[in-house]
């Protein structure tokens, strides 16, 4: 059961100083006015699950309740719940608020996800909130307007129903100013097509090959149900996660071929 007034955990993958943070601080504010933010010195976008285990981790204080550390998402929640925020836990873990989507199956590279993940194996209730952009024009800016007015009540309704403490929950805005969002819709993760990846193969002056990874702004083919089919159409796309990546129909199809725990040799 989650406390009147929250001990509030936040983070994110873009660094410190990114603006989604600031509106994240904003939103929490609605909540709880028990607020602690450590978040990534410099941008940690894609670093999924990364944790530094063979470099220190420096922490700056930037203002009461507030750090930088150089490491990863996951480097942030953990010293946070284990070391800065003393002998009391957070109640709550807000990831976010990401600048751009975490949908379909990038949600594996996300240091966002990453951040509610960590929350989420302390057995703390963890939210990653992420604002969709370019869906509207290639290089436009996320509307982090949307995220703020939406979030608040909808993280507030969450919080009312509740999730199992092996779940964490995943937001995703549309990119669409807040009066042409339509609705909130529970989805599944999608899939991206497969041709949007674009590898941009170039030369250095010494004549050696680099390359750079990105995708094409284009919309994919989105399954019925999905995040992706959610914001595309304009919702907001709340999907619960959990890591448990057992795929139980092959797992079943592969112990009756193997003989379901005989011995081998």
């Amino acid at each position: 059961m989650i406390p009147e007034n929250p001990r509030i955990l936040l983070t994110n993958d873009d660094g410190a100083d990114a603006p989604g943070l600031q509106t994240l601080q904003a939103i929490a504010q609605t909540l709880s006015d028990d607020i602690w933010t450590v978040a990534p010195r410099v941008e940690q976008s894609g670093a999924s699950r990364g944790i530094s285990l063979h470099d220190p981790l420096r922490v700056k204080k930037l203002g009461e309740r507030y750090w930088s550390v150089t490491g990863t998402p996951t480097d942030c929640v953990m010293l946070a719940v284990g070391s800065l925020m003393g002998d009391t836990p957070p109640d709550l873990i807000l990831s976010g608020v990401n600048r751009g989507q975490n949908l379909a199956e990038h949600v594996t590279l996300s240091g966002t996800i990453a951040g509610a993940i960590a929350g989420m194996e302390q057995r703390i209730p963890s939210i990653a909130l992420s604002q969709t952009m370019n869906f509207r024009e290639r290089g436009s800016a996320p509307r982090f307007d949307t995220a703020e007015a939406f979030a608040p009540d909808l993280i507030k309704r969450l919080l009312k129903a509740g999730w199992p403490e092996n779940v964490l929950i995943n937001i995703n805005f549309p990119d669409a100013a807040p009066e042409d969002v339509t609705e909130t819709v529970v989805t599944s993760v999608g899939r991206r097509d497969r041709a949007l990846l674009q590898i941009d193969r170039r030369q250095d002056p010494a004549g050696r090959d680099y390359y750079w990874l990105g995708f094409q702004n284009k919309l994919s083919t989105p399954g019925e149900g999905t995040d992706l089919e959610a914001v595309y159409a304009g919702k907001i796309s709340v999907t619960p996660l959990h890591m448990d990546l057992t795929h139980q129909e092959t797992r079943d199809a592969l112990a009756a071929a193997l003989g379901g725990g005989e011995e081998t040799g």
